[in-house]
C-alpha cells in the first residue's frame, strides 16, 4: 500500500492552507470512517491533515439570539452530555445518544459525520429538522450552506477543493417547541439506523402552530416532508397522523441494501412517523390537562 505523510496543523486556518497546496490532501478528524476506507486501499491520500489537535473547532456554545454553534471536532459524545444541547435541543442529544456505541461515539466526530455523507446516520435527520447549517472553511473564505444543500447525495456533499467543514450552526427554536427522534436498525442497537424520523412541535393550548418532520437513513439524504404542514392550526389527533404518516412514506424514495429493501423501508417510515407524532401528541394532552 502507498504510504501518505501525516500532519498536524494547530488550527482550522493552518489547516486550510495546508489543503489548498495540493488537492491529493485529506482531513482526517475522529477517524472512523476515514481510516477504514485508508485501510481498505479505496482511498490513498498522499498528505493526510489530522484536526485533533487544532485548538479552535470543538466548542460547544449557545447565543439566544444566535442559537448553537457545534465546533466540527466536538464528538458525537460531547454533544450528547452537553448540558447546552440537553436544555436547548434535546431531541439532538437523544439522536447523539443511540449513535453505534460509546467508543464509537467518544471518537467521532460531528463534522466527520457530515462530511462523510453516509446517508445511514442519525444526528443529519435530527439536524435537519431543527433547520441546521453547515459552517465551510477555505483559505480566506467562510461561506455557510443549509445541511439540506450541504448533503447532496450518499456520500456526496457540496464540500469544494480546499473546503472544511468548520461548524453546524443551529437557529434558536420557537418557544414551546419539543420534539423526539426515533430509529429501527434491523440488527442490534449499535448498528447503523435502516430508518429514522425527527419530529418537532411547537403546541399551545392543544393546538400545534408548527410541526417539523425530517426523514433519514432511507434515502440519499435526510428529507424533510411537505405533509408536515398539514398540522398547522390543528389538534394532533390520530386521523391527522395517520394522515402525515402515510404522506411521508409516499414521499421518500427508498434505496435497496442490506438493511432491508425499498418497500420495507417505506412501511418503516410510516410506522416511526406515526410513533414520533403520537408522542407529541402525548405531551400535548399533558400540557393541557
Amino acid at each position: 500500500m502507498r504510504r501518505f505523510d501525516l500532519v498536524e496543523p494547530r488550527s482550522l486556518s493552518e489547516a486550510c492552507a495546508m489543503l489548498a497546496k495540493d488537492s491529493d490532501t485529506k482531513v482526517v478528524a475522529g477517524g472512523t470512517a476515514l481510516l477504514t476506507i485508508i485501510k481498505q486501499g479505496l482511498l490513498l491520500p498522499k498528505l493526510l491533515v489530522n484536526l485533533k489537535k487544532t485548538n479552535d473547532a470543538s466548542a460547544i456554545v449557545f447565543d439566544p439570539v444566535q442559537g448553537l454553534r457545534i465546533g466540527a471536532l466536538a464528538t458525537i459524545n460531547e454533544i450528547e452530555t452537553s448540558e447546552t444541547v440537553r436544555t436547548h435541543y434535546p431531541a439532538l442529544a437523544e439522536a447523539c445518544h443511540v449513535v453505534a456505541n460509546i467508543r464509537i461515539r467518544n471518537m467521532a466526530t460531528l463534522g466527520g459525520n457530515l462530511a462523510h455523507g453516509d446517508y445511514q446516520s442519525d444526528p443529519p435527520t435530527v439536524l435537519a429538522a431543527l433547520d441546521a447549517r453547515v459552517e465551510l472553511m477555505s483559505a480566506g473564505k467562510v461561506r455557510q450552506l443549509a445541511l439540506t444543500d450541504f448533503q447532496l447525495g450518499s456520500y456526496e456533499t457540496a464540500l469544494q477543493p480546499g473546503e472544511l467543514l468548520a461548524a453546524v450552526v443551529i437557529p434558536p427554536l420557537p418557544q414551546g417547541m419539543n420534539g423526539n427522534y426515533v430509529k429501527f436498525t434491523t440488527g442490534s442497537s449499535e448498528e447503523r439506523p435502516c430508518a429514522g424520523v425527527a419530529a418537532l412541535a411547537k403546541v399551545q393550548d392543544g393546538v400545534c402552530h408548527e410541526l417539523r418532520l425530517a426523514v433519514g437513513a432511507v434515502s440519499a439524504k435526510p428529507l424533510r416532508i411537505a405533509a408536515e404542514e398539514l398540522a398547522t392550526g390543528k389538534a394532533l389527533t390520530a386521523e391527522l397522523i395517520a394522515t402525515i404518516a402515510a404522506a411521508a412514506a409516499r414521499t421518500i424514495d427508498p434505496i435497496d441494501d442490506v438493511r432491508g429493501p425499498a418497500d420495507y423501508k417505506r412501511h418503516l417510515v410510516g410506522v416511526l412517523t406515526r410513533r414520533a407524532l403520537q408522542h407529541l401528541a402525548n405531551g400535548m394532552r399533558e400540557t393541557t390537562s
